[in-house]
């Protein structure tokens, strides 16, 4: 298998403040957010629970995605949350490694 890509959209609580990101390595990248590692605005406003992510086969794609998403009116990024993600749970159990 290929190395994939995702986009994910983290956030600081339920409803809260989000973000909009793309990566090759989810976890690693998710542990930078949590470790203050990560962009400043995702640092300054606690930005940290991974509430919503989608693989993609191919980097161009991924990054169309994401900017896509950031386009999107705020309504719109809650509904797609909530798709799958009604509570707005930390997905970060889903994706870590052993």
């Amino acid at each position: 298998m290929g190395k994939r890509f995702y986009v994910y959209i983290l956030a600081s609580k339920p409803k809260g403040a989000i973000y909009v990101g793309v990566t090759s390595d989810l976890v690693r990248r998710i542990w930078q957010h949590k470790e203050g590692q990560a962009d400043s605005f995702t640092h300054r406003y606690w930005i940290k629970r991974l509430v919503y992510f989608e693989e993609h086969a191919t980097a161009e794609y991924a990054i169309e995605r994401e900017k896509r998403l950031k386009r999107w009116r705020r309504a719109w990024k809650e509904e797609l949350i909530e798709s799958v993600n009604p509570e707005w749970r930390n997905l970060h159990d889903r994706i870590a490694r052993p």
